[in-house]
C-alpha cells in the first residue's frame, strides 16, 4: 500500500466517523420549550428523608419549586407503564426481583425506601404534573423489544404538557425517529469506564455515539464526567446539537460543566430556578 493510499484510507475513515456520529441536522423539532430551566433527577427527592426518587411527592415538590423533571419509565409483567429507574427492585424496595417479573398489583404493595410512597403509574405522574413544567422521559429497555415505547407513547399522546424522550438504548431512540419524529428525542450516553462500569462492546458503541447516523438524536444527554469525549464535543460544537449533562450533584460540578453543556439534570442540591 502506497503512502497516498494510506492517506486516502485514513481520510475516508475520518469522514465515515463524522457521518456515523452526526445527529439530527435538518428539519429538527423545536427544542426551545425545554431551555432555561434545570431538571430534577427523578424528581426533587430525598431518599433518606421520606421523599423517595421517582415518587409522586418528589415530582410534586419539583413542580412547586419550578424545576423541570427527569423520570424513568418501564414495563411491568402485565404491561403497565410505571415510573421506576432500576431494572430490579432490590436497591429501592428491598426485593431482589426484576421489575418486569411482577404485575402492577404486586408492585403496589412495595414501598420506596421504606416511605409511604409507592411505585406510581406513568399516567398518575403525568396527571399530577399537569403540564406545569417540562419533562425529560427516559425510556428503560432491558432488551431489544420496543413495547415500552409504544405504550408510553400512547399515554403521552393524551398529555398536553411539554416533554421529550431519551434512552441509553438506541432502538428506543430509533423507534421515536420512525414513529414520532415530531417528538424531541435524545441519546443517553457516558464514558462508562468513568462511571465505574465494565464497558462491553455495545456500551463502547453508545459511549462514542456511533449509532447517531441511525437514530439522529435531537440532543445528546451525556454524563458530565465524560464532557471531554470527542464525539459529544463534535456533536455540540460542529453540529450545534443540544448537549444535556447528567447528573450534577453540587454547585461546583454545575459551574465546571457550564461551558461544556446547555441543559443540566441535577440531584442533591437546589440550583437557581433558571439557567443563567
Amino acid at each position: 500500500m502506497t503512502g497516498w493510499s494510506i492517506v486516502l484510507l485514513l481520510a475516508g475513515l475520518v469522514c465515515l466517523y463524522f457521518v456515523m456520529i452526526m445527529p439530527h441536522i435538518f428539519g429538527k423539532p423545536d427544542v426551545a420549550p425545554f431551555l432555561g430551566v434545570y431538571y430534577a433527577h427523578r424528581g426533587l427527592h430525598d431518599n433518606k428523608g421520606g421523599v423517595p426518587e421517582n415518587s409522586l411527592s418528589a415530582f410534586l415538590l419539583a413542580v412547586d419549586e419550578g424545576y423541570g423533571i427527569e423520570m424513568d419509565v418501564q414495563l411491568t409483567k402485565d404491561e403497565q407503564v410505571v415510573v421506576f429507574h432500576d431494572n430490579t427492585l432490590k436497591r429501592v424496595c428491598g426485593l431482589d426481583a426484576p421489575v418486569n417479573s411482577m404485575t402492577y398489583e404486586e408492585l403496589k404493595k412495595l414501598s420506596l425506601f421504606g416511605a409511604k410512597e409507592r411505585i406510581p403509574l406513568f399516567s398518575e405522574v403525568l396527571g399530577a404534573v399537569g403540564g406545569r413544567v417540562p419533562l425529560i422521559v427516559e425510556i428503560k429497555m432491558v432488551d431489544s423489544r420496543t413495547r415500552v415505547c409504544e405504550l408510553a407513547d400512547g399515554i403521552l399522546q393524551n398529555y398536553a404538557g411539554r416533554y421529550c424522550m431519551e434512552s441509553f438504548h438506541p432502538l428506543a431512540v430509533y423507534w421515536y425517529k420512525r414513529h414520532r419524529p415530531e417528538i424531541v428525542r435524545g441519546q443517553l450516553s457516558a464514558d462508562f469506564v468513568k462511571e465505574d462500569e465494565r464497558e462491553t462492546f455495545p456500551m463502547w458503541i453508545v459511549h462514542h455515539l456511533l449509532t447517531n447516523f441511525i437514530t439522529r438524536p435531537d440532543f445528546i444527554s451525556y454524563s458530565h464526567k465524560g464532557a471531554g469525549v470527542w464525539a459529544r464535543k463534535i456533536c455540540r460544537k460542529l453540529y450545534r446539537n443540544l448537549s444535556v449533562a447528567w447528573t450534577i450533584r453540587s454547585e461546583e460540578e454545575l459551574w465546571a460543566a457550564k461551558e461544556q453543556f446547555d441543559l443540566f439534570i441535577f440531584e442533591g442540591f437546589r440550583p437557581r430556578k433558571l439557567i443563567d
